[in-house]
């Protein structure tokens, strides 16, 4: 079991050589040769994105239920009502909530993780903002900070932000160009941009993040296809 596990969880951080690194390590550990392992690493990432989810509702000065909820049953989909729980339990008692560095955890996934899968966290935190209906001014700028931290470009940024906040350039905005760019500019545009948030780059994640991946991708493709029809490119 740890052989697959720590080699998805060595492909995660480090991609192919971490994968055999992680499953040679596991095949130790399988057959009897460790008996414990520590998984405080893999456990960390999570904790981090509760203490940024953690971060964002409070921004705005007031607490959504709707937002608590909808993080919650995130975490449920992944793991389970038990072992989600164990996780809201282990935050509750080890992160000390008045004092949570946003750069500390930002710092966490910039060193550990893909652009892509920073890209994926992003925007789980931006349907954390809207799931009670409004991303407030406070709640943007917090958005913003994070992503500023995990050194996500300001054009992929607003690309997020424009899927989430409609404007009359919202399409415009999505796939990163100006309203008087070429039709061949267009094009090119939404070929890089679906190439970087294809959900295959997420797949090691799990579905969840798959099928988040999956509607931002649709937005994409949404987006390109209303420009072409303004358009009317074929």
């Amino acid at each position: 079991m740890y052989r697959w596990f720590l080699g998805l969880f060595g492909f995660f951080v480090y991609r192919i050589p971490g994968f055999f690194v992680g499953f040679f390590i596991g095949s130790i550990i399988d057959n009897g040769g460790i008996r414990r392992v520590n998984s405080n690493i893999v456990k960390e990432f999570e904790i981090n994105l509760l203490s940024l989810a953690s971060i964002l509702i409070k921004s705005d000065g007031k607490i959504s239920a709707s937002e608590l909820q909808f993080v919650r049953n995130y975490f449920i989909s992944i793991y389970g009502p038990q072992k989600a729980n164990n996780l809201f339990t282990r935050f509750n008692k080890e992160v000390d909530k008045s004092n949570i560095s946003a750069e500390k955890i930002c710092v966490f996934y910039r060193s550990r993780t893909s652009y892509e899968t920073r890209l994926q966290i992003i925007n789980l935190l931006f349907n954390v903002a809207k799931s009670d209906g409004n991303i407030s001014n406070f709640e943007l700028e917090k958005l913003y900070e994070f992503s500023t931290l995990m050194k996500i470009s300001s054009m992929d940024f607003e690309s997020l932000k424009a899927m989430f906040i409609k404007s009359s350039n919202s399409d415009y905005k999505i796939l990163e160009v100006d309203k008087n760019c070429s039709d061949s500019e267009l094009k090119k545009a939404y070929r890089d941009l679906a190439k970087k948030h294809h959900p295959d780059k997420v797949q090691h994640l799990g579905e969840v993040y798959i099928k988040s991946a999956k509607e931002k991708f649709a937005r994409i493709q949404a987006a390109y296809e209303n420009i072409k029809k303004q358009r009317g490119i074929a």
